[in-house]
């Protein structure tokens, strides 16, 4: 065979021909392989560890205003922004990861990351609900209404995101946004200032009358004729009594029977109490009736068994001689309660729960109970990881008394 110039091709030059190819081939193949790709945008955090982040910085920046505070008073007010130091201090070491590390590269960085999280109201916002410092920024010169208005927001932005976190984050959030709201009264009672208002007990939207719901595992919920064929032999879901149990049902029959039994102490106290204190626990009294009758209707909305009411329960010698300080302890006992109602439902169950936390807490207080930094979570504060020191900054301690940097 010939070539256009009239040359005999030989079976060296297809070879030659083929080789050259080849080689091309290779040079190209090992280009493409050396161009570097593009690396994937990571995977966006889950909404739970959003949230902790968000409330991880603003906690952070809330803490060191308050410190500003404490550092610039004396006296009472010296000692009321110290008790606020500590609350944030104890909050803060509660929201750490495992292992005492904060997210990013460090405090700073995860306060900036949870201010872009969003703020309320804001359309289009996705991530859990973040606010701006209002004045309790690190940076900034602090002042008392500052304080309070960020506290405030803060903390409403906290039971925002409890409504929607997984069941664990979703009670510690509840409790750090209640804590921060109540505090933030506090402060504006010390200010001569407007307190924020406090979330109210969401009403009850069903009746007893409406079919119940079983939660299927894709979060919809089907009707009562399926929740009947959901347990086994064909009985409804969740009817047994659960006590222990970690169950949104065992969780209901709790709140139940505590506060039936805060409804018992509150009859029995009203016999021994006079003048404003026995105005505040008839009224209290009437609250909790409506919350008995609420929370068994929600227990039979989730198919489960209402416990049977008991025709008494036994109140210590210290309850009678003292029964205002005893429904202060009554009143701190249905706070784990709720937060475990808080932790095992969701949707409009939760959202009940949340505000009954809030009204629990501030009943707790209105008989001079403190809460605590993290109302509704029994916390063993000596297992909590320590903050990170600031480099080059002075070292604060749990109580909130600045100490020289070692």
């Amino acid at each position: 065979m010939n070539d256009d110039s009239g040359r005999k091709r030989t079976p060296a030059s297809y070879l030659r021909y083929g080789l050259l190819a080849l080689a091309a081939f290779l040079v190209l193949s090992l280009g493409f392989a050396l161009i570097p790709r593009e690396s994937p945008a990571p995977a966006a955090p889950p909404f739970s560890e959003q949230a902790r982040a968000a409330a991880l910085a603003e906690t952070l920046d809330l803490r060191t205003a308050s410190q500003q505070l404490a550092d610039g008073s004396s006296g009472a007010r010296r000692q009321l922004f110290s008790h606020t130091v500590t609350l944030l201090t104890t909050q803060a070491r509660a929201l750490l990861l495992p292992g005492g590390a904060t997210s990013g590269s460090g405090a700073g960085a995860s306060s900036g990351a949870g201010r872009q999280l969003g703020t309320p109201g804001q359309s289009g916002t996705t991530g859990p609900t973040a606010t701006a410092s209002s004045g309790a920024a690190p940076s900034g010169t602090a002042t008392l209404p500052a304080l309070v208005a960020a506290l405030s927001k803060s903390g409403k932005a906290r039971l925002a995101n409890a409504e929607r976190a997984d069941g664990g984050m979703a009670r510690l959030l509840a409790a750090v946004g209640t804590a921060q709201l109540l505090q933030a009264t506090t402060l504006a009672q010390a200010a001569g200032t407007q307190p924020p208002a406090l979330q109210a007990p969401a009403a009850t939207q069903r009746n007893a009358a409406t079919a119940c719901s079983v939660a299927t595992p894709s979060g919809s919920s089907t009707g009562s004729q399926d929740g009947a064929q959901s347990g086994s032999g064909g009985q409804p879901a969740q009817t047994a009594d659960p006590a222990g149990n970690a169950t949104l049902a065992a969780a209901l029959s709790r709140v139940v029977r505590t506060e039936v039994e805060t409804v018992y102490g509150y009859q029995v106290a009203l016999t021994r109490l006079d003048g404003s204190a026995a105005d505040q626990a008839a009224a209290l009294l009437a609250t909790h009736e409506t919350l008995v009758g609420q929370a068994e209707t929600y227990t039979r909305v989730h198919c489960a068994s209402v416990p049977p009411r008991e025709p008494g329960y036994t109140l210590g010698t210290s309850f009678l001689q003292k029964p205002a300080a005893g429904l202060a302890s009554l009143e701190a006992g249905t706070l784990p309660v709720y937060g475990d109602l808080v932790a095992l439902s969701d949707g409009e169950t939760r959202r009940w729960a949340v505000s009954s936390l809030v009204a629990a807490a501030q009943r707790t207080m209105r008989w001079g109970s403190d809460p605590g930094p993290v109302p509704g979570i029994v916390l063993d504060t000596a297992l909590l990881p320590k903050l990170p020191e600031p480099a080059g900054s002075a070292r604060q301690t749990d109580g909130g008394a600045a100490a020289p940097a070692s």
